[in-house]
């Protein structure tokens, strides 16, 4: 059967055709990734900023914690201290001679007043520190998100650079689920919305 000439040359030009939609179609596609990704990684630095001011003031609530808890112990032991004295003085006061009572009711109530404002400067110190430790949960809910952010956007990155490599527009579709959720959790840390998935959260800790 002879082959006509004229039918070998457009069939090659429907190959050259094809082939240049094809190489288009990638070229758009990697476009889109490579956009997608300079945005993600955009995105992703500003709520690192964000985050490491919270991680700081979570440290710092940590540290006024302790040493709130600290100086409540100095408190404690300081009533401890002048509760017993107070026992000892009228303990003392009970065998002494009358003349001596009067010395002994000075000291007893000075020392009574003594435990009495340690007592409430320790009531103080404890609500300072449950503050504290309130602050501290609320940046930590704060700080759960970022890093859920963080972790969501990562395998979205990962998605597109394999869909860069395979060009699959499907894949570059699928990647937007991780996008979406790791959007999401930034814009909660970032705007302090109470978006907070528990489980995950305590799966992950």
């Amino acid at each position: 059967m002879d082959i006509d000439p004229q039918d070998l040359i457009k069939t090659d030009d429907e190959d050259d055709a094809a082939e240049r939609r094809s190489d288009r179609k990638s070229a758009r596609l990697n476009t889109f990734v490579a956009i997608t990704v300079a945005l993600l990684a955009t995105f992703m630095g500003i709520c690192k900023v964000k985050d490491d001011n919270i991680v700081q003031a979570m440290q710092q609530a940590q540290a006024d914690k302790l040493d709130h808890w600290n100086f409540y112990q100095a408190r404690n032991i300081r009533q401890d201290v002048a509760e017993a004295s107070v026992t000892q003085l009228k303990l003392a006061k009970a065998s002494a001679p009358a003349d001596k009572a009067a010395g002994y009711d000075e000291a007893i109530q000075r020392y009574e007043a003594k435990a009495a404002q340690e007592a409430q400067k320790k009531q103080t110190l404890s609500a300072a520190a449950a503050e504290d430790q309130k602050t501290y949960d609320s940046l930590n809910y704060r700080d759960d998100q970022f890093d859920l952010s963080d972790a969501a956007l990562a395998i979205a990155i990962s998605l597109l650079a394999v869909t860069a490599l395979t060009r699959l527009w499907w894949m570059y579709w699928v990647s937007w689920l991780p996008i979406g959720a790791g959007v999401l959790m930034g814009l909660s840390g970032l705007l302090g919305w109470a978006v907070h998935p528990d489980t995950l959260t305590k799966l992950l800790s």
